[in-house]
């Protein structure tokens, strides 16, 4: 039975996000079955899993120890020692998580294993790695085909090979009216014409794709409708069906952004609604770390040699190294653990963002890792940026996720994964300061 696993996964995500720190020693195993109601040998199971993935160390005649590590509490790889703090770029890290990880990896340094991760590889990757994506990937009752999933160097690079695979110089592309800056630079790169989509407070409006597809062919639609990047809005499950239903009527193909999507648990996709028209990309940046680059593209079969053609033609391959490390992290519940801790990690942060800019106008889902903040109406958002980094903070302006020539409103997204919890605090103590002065405040010579 799996009932084990799933206790140890939960010991598993305290670790990861500090509740059990190095060096705490854990309950006697009968007063844990106790506590969890379930039999002694069970919780000595829970407990050997523990240690399998060295996440904790057994002392015979003293207990079970979580694991002590090399990381202090309040170091965060992500975040530079210069004093600058960063709201602009996420890159989540939790405390001691490289010791996590390097548990999962460290057999990879042997020669037997270490050879697979030197091997050239392939679109497809291996067998071993799309079982082990469909698992990760999966949601809300929904799991990838394991053929389905193509393989990149990263998911900047899995957008870039969906968008040329789908798209011709000079062709358009349906995107949120607000829109993540890099498929921005995609597309002008492809030479690609990015057009933008009315959005309401569900997201992207079906109908009114529809009327621009009218006025002039779109030949795709690229969403993010999970955890929206800047907005923060997750589209509920029938606006996701009727965007399915219209989409498929105007048969434009859709390019679906999860990369955010491990931070929930639901909807389901919009792979599972419409899975012979949609491509799904996501990416182990933020679900585990930023230096861990692999990207995953889930096509219909239809679309498969088209994409499969573009990775290769792009140079946007996977490294072995990471295929192989990603597959194992993936098999040995360390890819998930850390998922689920990062969860609670981002509702940590978003209750600082409620308490220190309490009284503004905040937009923002309870487990994301970014907020999109309205500023007063006196500010213009350059203004409020500069005023920003003249204080050592980084934010971004409403204006880097504009699409055309549109007029960008007063507002900033601010991005909360990589200060450490105290820091950020800090910043945002300084940024509702700056936001309850004007511009005029500012000292210039």
């Amino acid at each position: 039975m799996d009932d084990y696993r799933a206790l140890a996964d939960a010991l598993a995500a305290d670790i990861a996000a500090g509740r059990l720190r190095p060096g705490d020693r854990l309950p006697p195993q009968r007063r844990f079955a106790r506590a969890h109601r379930v039999a002694a040998s069970t919780a000595s199971r829970v407990y050997g899993e523990l240690i399998r993935r060295g996440l904790a160390v057994g002392e015979v005649g003293r207990g079970t120890f979580v694991r002590t590590g090399t990381l202090r509490a309040e170091t965060t790889l992500a975040e530079p020692a210069s004093g600058r703090i960063d709201l602009e770029f996420n890159f989540p890290m939790l405390p001691g998580q490289a010791e996590l990880v390097a548990t999962s990896l460290v057999d990879l340094l042997s020669p037997a294993t270490m050879i697979e991760g030197l091997r050239p590889t392939v679109v497809a990757g291996t067998p071993a790695a799309r079982s082990a994506a469909a698992t990760l990937l999966s949601r809300s009752g929904w799991q990838p085909a394991p053929e389905s999933i193509l393989f990149t160097g990263g998911g900047r690079q899995a957008l870039a090979a969906v968008a040329a695979g789908l798209l011709g110089i000079g062709q358009r592309l349906a995107v949120e009216e607000f829109t993540y800056p890099v498929m921005k630079a995609v597309a002008a790169r492809l030479g690609i014409t990015p057009v933008p989509i009315a959005m309401d407070e569900h997201g992207l409006i079906p109908a009114a794709l529809a009327e621009v597809h009218r006025s002039a062919p779109l030949r795709a639609v690229y969403v993010q409708p999970t955890l929206h990047n800047p907005l923060g809005i997750t589209m509920p499950e029938a606006r996701r069906r009727e965007l399915a239903q219209v989409t498929g009527e105007l048969g434009i193909p859709v390019i679906e952004d999860m990369v955010n999507g491990f931070l929930r648990e639901d909807p389901a996709p919009l792979a599972a609604l419409a899975p012979e028209h949609t491509v799904l990309v996501d990416s182990m940046s933020k679900r585990v770390a930023p230096g861990l680059t692999l990207g995953f593209v889930v096509t219909p079969p239809a679309l498969s040699p088209k994409i499969a053609a573009a990775i290769r033609s792009g140079a946007w391959m996977p490294g072995s190294f990471a295929l192989t490390a990603t597959t194992r992290l993936i098999e040995d519940g360390m890819a998930r653990s850390l998922g689920t801790a990062k969860q609670q990690d981002a509702r940590l942060r978003q209750e600082i963002v409620a308490t220190r800019l309490a009284g503004f106008d905040v937009q923002a889902d309870p487990g994301s890792y970014h907020c999109w903040w309205r500023l007063p109406e006196h500010w213009r958002a350059e203004t409020f940026v500069a005023s920003a980094a003249r204080h050592g903070i980084a934010v971004t302006p409403a204006a880097a996720f504009v699409v055309g020539s549109g007029r960008a409103p007063g507002a900033v997204r601010l991005a909360l994964g990589s200060p450490t919890p105290k820091n950020l605090a800090r910043a945002l103590d300084i940024l509702a300061e700056v936001a309850r002065g004007t511009a005029e405040d500012l000292a210039v010579e």
